[in-house]
């Protein structure tokens, strides 16, 4: 009889493989403007369950540069093989922070010799969790990564420490990050790493800076447009805790 159940076993395995992990929808890539594509990857994020992440493909001639990599080295190369079949180089990818959704794909775009950017403060908390760093770094607030045409900005901490946002001048889109929530939520989603007290001041900073955007593009869930900054100053700001209490704890809030 032990026999037989154990029998069964293996067979029951061998045909539902996929349930110690469930298969991830395959990367995503929706063109946003001329010359400007949003990629979407995803993974089962512990406590929220499938999530999102977008990133940029943003065309200068026959340049092309990556705003985050997608969330896995596996994608990163979905996304460079989609690229180069259509004619374009990849000079340049940009981490807006140092979370795997934003970095996951750094040290694959290293040995291809693709140049990586990132800030000062990203590399360092890049190399505190013992992760691949980008070769370039860059420590002013306002760094033109192609003169006159994609602008990234630090406006404080948020999400965390060391986000930035990306503006994208001649089409007038706004990548925010995880800066940004989208419209469909409340809450602050992953907070691990944020800095909630600087946060909404942190937005408005951005909304001073490129509140005349047309489209803006949240780290996480659907584009929009400048009504977003709006929307995450509002609920960062009604996050803060009251002077002499704790923040919230990160687990208890929902993506």
């Amino acid at each position: 009889m032990r026999n037989v159940l154990g029998a069964l076993l293996f067979i029951l395995i061998s045909i539902h493989p996929v349930a110690a992990k469930e298969e991830l929808p395959a990367l995503k890539i929706q063109q946003l403007s001329d010359g400007v594509y949003l990629h979407t990857s995803f993974q089962v994020y512990e406590g929220f369950g499938l999530v999102d992440s977008n990133g940029l493909v943003v065309l200068v001639g026959k340049d092309a540069y990556l705003v985050d990599t997608p969330w896995s080295a596996e994608d990163t190369e979905k996304l460079l093989d989609w690229i180069t079949a259509r004619g374009f180089t990849v000079k340049g990818s940009i981490s807006t922070h140092f979370h795997v959704d934003r970095a996951a794909g750094i040290e694959f775009l290293n040995s291809k010799s693709i140049p990586t950017y990132a800030s000062t403060l990203t590399n360092q908390l890049l190399k505190a969790s013992a992760k691949p760093q980008a070769v370039n770094e860059f420590d002013s607030d306002n760094y033109w990564l192609v003169e006159d045409q994609i602008q990234i900005f630090y406006p404080g901490g948020g999400h965390s420490q060391d986000n930035v946002v990306v503006w994208l001048a001649d089409q007038q889109i706004l990548f925010g990050g995880c800066l940004i929530r989208p419209q469909e939520t409340e809450s602050l989603g992953n907070t691990g790493d944020a800095v909630i007290s600087e946060w909404s001041h942190s937005v408005a900073n951005v909304q001073s800076k490129y509140g005349d955007a047309k489209i803006v593009v949240p780290g996480h869930g659907k584009i929009g447009d400048a009504s977003m900054l709006e929307h995450t100053r509002r609920i960062t700001a009604a996050a803060v805790p009251p002077r002499g209490s704790r923040q919230p704890n990160s687990k208890a809030l929902e993506d």
